[in-house]
């Protein structure tokens, strides 16, 4: 438990900085974190630390990125989390475009739920948001639906002036498959990019407009996840918002610890502390267990977006 009575129980690991695409709002243009070191967790090295933690309570894991699918061995560190005792759910944050080879195997390894970033059904603006090809995400949301995992959520980087006017349409493709879509506030985490605070839409403006075209009633039956989204039934299915700048009671529930792709545990995305895992992994003396408890030690009741908050890494550094 942390100082603020919060039971954190959650690990994000990002198995990488690498990426497939070009994200905006993600990383900077020019980024090029993972060729200036050579310090990245290998395999076994992610599931010792995901085994350590497990003995402090830990139950949840997603594997993040950058693109967790870029790494070869992304379903032997899927299968081999999921055959730790202790383990209860393990998920997967992905933009889908290589899912079309590879959903069946992480369904197999293991994976339980799926999330997958589509931020535009135009090519065009999904291309300009992403430097891909809108087409292999859309295989890979299909793929992802035929290999059954428990839930496929699909995510939404809400963008002033660029892709507002995707809001519908997305809600209702996502209904359409009974897939939750759900629309993300844009946090400040890629300095030096196009994408900036002009661009910044609140999800209060998104849910206006999406309620213009159906009616949105709040839901009490929430999709399986462990997130902080608000979700509303929509056209059968749900439609969630995560307010991570504007809304008051954000933090107020957060369970989670990050891991980073160069082995850094960070208690809060929307802070600057970290906790160096690599001596305690490589210096042969343990120390994995004190490293965890000092990040929930030193876990803040609340991010500080909203307190013009300065980049030292960019979000594809950090882990989505």
């Amino acid at each position: 438990m942390d100082p603020f009575g919060r039971t954190i129980d959650y690990l994000r690991i990002s198995v990488t900085d690498r990426c497939n695409e070009r994200c905006l709002y993600c990383m900077p243009k020019g980024y090029k974190g993972w060729a200036e070191r050579a310090d990245h967790l290998s395999a076994d090295e992610i599931v010792r630390i995901v085994e350590q933690s497990t003995t402090l309570g830990f139950r949840k894991f997603r594997l993040t990125g950058g693109e967790p699918l870029v790494r070869k061995d992304i379903v032997e560190i899927a299968r081999r989390i999921w055959d730790l005792p202790g383990v209860q759910t393990l998920g997967l944050s992905t933009n889908g475009v290589l899912l079309k080879d590879l959903a069946r195997p992480l369904k197999q390894a293991g994976v339980r739920s799926i999330n997958i970033s589509i931020d535009a059904l135009d090519p065009e603006i999904y291309h300009q948001l992403t430097g891909g090809r809108l087409e292999a995400a859309l295989e890979g949301i299909g793929a992802a639906a035929a290999a059954g995992f428990e839930v496929v959520k699909l995510n939404c980087v809400l963008l002033r002036g660029i892709n507002d006017h995707q809001i519908i349409p997305l809600a209702d493709f996502g209904a359409t498959l009974g897939m939750p879509v759900r629309f993300i506030e844009l946090m400040p985490l890629a300095p030096g990019g196009p994408v900036d605070q002009q661009h910044f839409l609140p999800v209060s403006a998104a849910r206006a407009t999406l309620a213009t075209h159906g009616p949105l009633e709040t839901a009490t039956d929430k999709p399986h996840g462990h997130g902080p989204a608000k979700y509303y039934k929509y056209r059968g299915s749900h439609v969630g918002f995560i307010g991570s700048v504007t809304c008051d009671d954000f933090c107020t529930t957060c369970n989670k610890l990050r891991l980073t792709a160069d082995g850094k545990l960070r208690p809060c995305l929307g802070r600057h502390g970290e906790i160096d895992l690599l001596p305690a992994l490589r210096d042969g003396k343990g120390g994995i267990s004190a490293a965890f408890e000092d990040a929930i030690a030193n876990k803040p009741e609340n991010h500080s977006f909203a307190e013009d908050f300065e980049v030292r890494r960019p979000m594809t550094a950090i882990g989505g």
